[in-house]
């Protein structure tokens, strides 16, 4: 077995064992994609049902807003 310039046998096994265990777990994860769908489905729901609720005051809060950056 070839030992690398700067390193030893020990160095070379240890960093195979790694990538070896950080690529089997990578390809084992999968994620909680029906958590995440419902996540985001409830907050757009909660984002439209305050926006149709208060729709006059946010307007009013965001052209206020941006009249104050606007003018001195």
């Amino acid at each position: 077995m070839k030992k690398y310039v700067n390193g030893s046998d020990d160095d070379r096994g240890f960093i195979q064992r790694l990538v070896h265990q950080c690529s089997t777990r990578l390809a084992s994860e999968r994620g909680d994609v029906p958590g995440w769908v419902l996540v985001t489905v409830m907050t757009a729901g909660l984002v439209v049902g305050l926006w149709s609720v208060a729709d006059g005051q946010l307007t009013s809060v965001l052209n206020n807003a941006l009249h104050s950056v606007s003018t001195p």
